[in-house]
């Protein structure tokens, strides 16, 4: 998700919305292991190798704190879930 879209939150309507088209980059160790691309729904499926992943998008914001968590642990023989928050930086 990302959010907020907009300077002031109405009751009854959503203030964030799907990542959608957004190049995501997995490091480990400081070097890119895998990068995906979010769907229009901002849904996305990437295999990485078990262990501690450093998170972050391909064009990173110049203003908001981004994306978090900005780490993540997959953990080993099984498939692990990570629901991502993209800050807009709009007050």
């Amino acid at each position: 998700m990302r959010g907020p879209v907009m300077p002031v939150c109405i009751i009854g309507k959503p203030c964030d919305e799907p990542a959608a088209n957004v190049k995501l980059v997995f490091l480990r160790n400081g070097k890119a292991v895998a990068s995906v691309r979010t769907a229009r729904d901002g849904r996305y499926r990437v295999a990485l190798a078990p262990g501690v992943y450093r998170i972050r998008t391909a064009a990173q914001p110049a203003i908001g704190r981004g994306i978090e968590p900005q780490t993540v642990r997959v953990p080993r023989g099984r498939c692990a879930r990570v629901n991502f928050s993209i800050d807009t930086g709009i007050r």
